[in-house]
């Protein structure tokens, strides 16, 4: 019994040490589950927002040249709208409130925290490209930052915003808005 004596304080110890690199690992995935999480939410919303555009150029398709900023996205609340000389007074004022709308939700004014605007995905940034003019195809896109490393993407919205890392996320959708007019 005499050469015994500590054995059980050294096995304790053991199992502390155990435990604590168990623990360890449990905190990292719980860490890395969170990131996941809001990678989710983050592009759920980016999905809502380009599907939310696409309707409305859809709905106001007369002028939907109106809608296309170019590769320079609406981010910021000094990007201005672009400039529309096509259509009514009507179909203007509606381009413009749509695209005014769609700023202000890039901006997360949707959701607020006190006084911080925390509705939206870092750094949000929304394109409306015009792909091809003549079949009136466009290209709406929302780019953000996102938490964790993936591959580059090949789309340039948000590339002078958010540079060119693989921590930028883009989604997009291309549309063709259809002639209803007859022949």
């Amino acid at each position: 019994m005499k050469n015994q004596t500590g054995m059980m304080l050294i096995e304790a110890l053991v199992s502390l040490v155990i435990a604590a690199i168990a623990l360890l690992g449990t905190v990292t995935l719980m860490a890395k589950s969170t990131r996941s999480e809001m990678e989710s939410y983050q592009r759920v919303q980016a999905l809502t927002l380009v599907q939310d555009m696409a309707s409305r150029i859809n709905a106001n398709r007369q002028v939907a040249a109106c809608y296309s900023n170019g590769a320079t996205g609406l981010s910021t609340t000094t990007t201005p709208l672009p400039v529309c000389a096509t259509g009514s007074a009507t179909q203007i004022a509606t381009a413009n409130a749509d695209l005014a709308a769609w700023k202000n939700t890039l901006l997360g004014s949707s959701e607020v925290s006190g006084t911080s605007k925390v509705g939206a995905m870092i750094g949000a940034v929304g394109c409306i490209d015009q792909v091809d003019a003549a079949n009136q195809i466009y290209r709406v896109s929302v780019a953000w930052q996102g938490l964790m490393p993936t591959a580059i993407p090949v789309l340039t919205c948000g590339k002078a915003s958010i540079g060119n890392t693989n921590l930028r996320r883009v989604i997009s959708v291309q549309i063709q808005i259809a002639n209803l007019t007859t022949t």
